[in-house]
């Protein structure tokens, strides 16, 4: 028989066994072939190809056959025969592939030692953010080892993740490009980092918050809300506008009644904040008290505070009939009825604790006056568009009969 031909899985099947000791090689003639070859031997037929690397000739073997199907050994050899042609040996990158750090193991290390811009370990609630889209969009190579990534690998499934959800596809890739840059710095990977680079989607800012219709129906929905922990919790995110992983957080240790202030020691940008809290906001804390010894609003798990507050969040909404509503818009709520009700920008901002280059020196020196009073305005003119209370009048916003968590 011919040793040059086109493989088919019947001639390879039919390929007559040499004697012990002896070996005959064929080659591929298939225009995909990419110097496939097949050495047999009266106990095996292995897929290969042979190269000239770095002046020596190397031969890589690519699989067994029938356990590697032709068609996929054209493609590996076709892989092999491109790293050669980079100057790569694959029979040292395999040795060394084998003790190679892949992604998941990548992945779990980034979770237990990456800091953020402050020094800080990460939190719980970013590795759970983390965990979740890793698992759903990245899990499928997880055994996978970091250098057989491909820029195309990111840039396929951003486009994918894309079409359905942008915003998501562009948060995905910068978790991906954070876990190679983190490789890169450990030295556990070499080369251009593979997710860096990829053109992201625009994302609209959200410009959603509480108007002066669903204000009556939202505090209406919020009165019958059974949980008082969720009901003063999502209160308190709206009188205070602090992020909602803050308030959830929140400490008595951190509460000061007699300044009306919580001094909440480490914020997203990097800063602490002085909150400012409402007539109203401190009504709802003296009533908590007796809740819990550390934690504003305590929770069930292991963090000791609430966590996830979601289906809470759903049933309230569902009583007021408000749709595309979310929890962080509770935050965007109260600076705009600040803007709303005459406040500055600047006022906005050091309220909200945000921070941009440009503005945060105008922030620092502001103090809690003006700030408190624009809290204080804004608070009494969405509590009056909800008809919870006269104009200028401090009032308890609890008023159904509390219920145990």
């Amino acid at each position: 028989m011919e040793t040059h031909f086109n493989f088919t899985k019947p001639q390879l099947e039919a390929l007559t066994e040499p004697k012990p000791g002896e070996r005959v090689i064929y080659h591929d003639t298939h225009k995909n072939a990419a110097g496939l070859q097949l050495r047999v031997t009266n106990t095996s037929k292995t897929f290969f190809i042979q190269k000239r690397v770095d002046g020596k000739p190397e031969r890589v073997t690519v699989g067994k056959f029938p356990d590697y199907s032709i068609e996929n050994a054209r493609k590996e050899a076709a892989r092999l025969s491109a790293l050669i042609a980079e100057g790569i040996n694959p029979n040292t990158d395999a040795r060394a592939l084998k003790t190679e750090t892949t992604l998941q193991d990548l992945f779990d290390e980034f979770l237990k030692h990456r800091r953020n811009k402050r020094g800080a370990f990460l939190s719980e609630k970013t590795k759970r953010s983390y965990r979740y889209d890793f698992g759903l969009y990245l899990g499928k190579w997880s055994g996978r080892k970091l250098s057989q990534f491909k820029d195309t690998d990111f840039g396929k499934l951003h486009s994918e993740i894309g079409k359905e959800h942008p915003t998501t596809a562009n948060r995905v890739i910068a978790m991906a490009s954070s876990l190679f840059g983190y490789a890169a710095e450990r030295k556990l990977f070499k080369g251009a980092n593979p997710a860096h680079g990829i053109k992201k989607y625009p994302e609209t800012k959200r410009d959603r918050f509480l108007q002066s219709d669903e204000l009556p129906a939202f505090f209406t929905a919020l009165a019958e809300e059974p949980n008082d922990t969720l009901r003063d919790y999502f209160l308190i995110s709206l009188l205070t506008g602090a992020r909602r992983s803050n308030v959830q957080e929140m400490e008595w240790s951190q509460i000061n009644f007699g300044r009306a202030e919580w001094r909440i020691p480490t914020t997203k940008n990097g800063e602490p904040q002085t909150v400012t809290l409402s007539a109203e906001a401190l009504e709802i804390l003296r009533n908590r008290q007796s809740c819990d010894p550390v934690w504003v609003f305590p929770g069930t798990g292991s963090t000791g505070h609430l966590v996830e507050p979601k289906k809470a969040w759903r049933r309230v909404l569902d009583r007021a009939g408000i749709d595309n509503l979310r929890i962080h818009d509770l935050r965007r709520t109260l600076g705009s009825w600040q803007a709303k009700t005459g406040a500055s920008l600047a006022i906005v901002g050091k309220s909200l604790n945000h921070k941009s280059p440009s503005t945060t020196a105008i922030y620092a020196r502001l103090d809690l006056d003006p700030v408190r009073e624009s809290v204080d305005r804004a608070t009494g003119a969405m509590l009056a568009a909800a008809g919870v209370k006269p104009a200028g009048e401090v009032v308890e916003i609890n008023i159904k009969t509390r219920s145990k968590n």
